[in-house]
């Protein structure tokens, strides 16, 4: 009976201590990073072509999107509608962050065609590269999403595949437009 006190109140000191660090250190505050962020809030269009390739038949596509951020401004929540064509349409959710870390632009994205989808991103000026594995087909590539900023209403996209993650092929291109 004695250890189970002794336990107890071991577990209320860490408890109260832990609690106590925490109202010093005040609520979490979003990294300044994700204000770069904040064009991307808004209802979107976007329309463009596939290549044919693994796991892709090719053809026209077209998604429309609204992103909005998370309560806290941690997190900016996309959901989309796609019409891919020949692959159907589908419906994704999307989660973009910033980890200060490591430094990257964070994408979690989850579609209803069963994918999910992890990629890391860096911004150069107008610029956001997104890097990510890629399963198609049963094979395994290197995958780069790149936008290219045209103004605070539009810009382009194109996706890539690599097997080495040096001689890359266009699976995808696009632009987008803020509604």
């Amino acid at each position: 009976m004695k250890r189970t006190s002794e336990a107890v109140l071991l577990f209320c000191v860490i408890l109260m201590t832990t609690a106590a660090m925490h109202a010093q250190m005040g609520p979490p505050t979003p990294a300044p990073e994700l204000k770069k962020l904040a064009f991307m809030a808004g209802d979107w269009n976007a329309e463009g072509t596939m290549n044919p390739g693994p796991g892709m038949p090719g053809g026209k596509w077209t998604m429309t999107t609204h992103a909005d951020w998370m309560e806290g401004n941690f997190f900016l929540v996309e959901n989309s509608n796609m019409d891919l064509g020949a692959m159907g349409k589908g419906k994704e959710v999307a989660y973009l962050g910033y980890d200060p870390q490591k430094k990257v632009y964070t994408y979690h994205a989850f579609n209803s065609m069963g994918e999910a989808e992890d990629s890391t991103g860096n911004v150069d000026g107008d610029t956001w590269t997104w890097t990510s594995d890629e399963h198609m087909g049963g094979m395994t590539m290197k995958g780069r999403f790149t936008m290219k900023v045209l103004s605070p209403t539009s810009y382009t996209m194109k996706f890539e595949l690599s097997q080495d993650g040096t001689n890359w092929m266009t699976g995808m291109e696009g632009k987008a437009t803020k509604k």
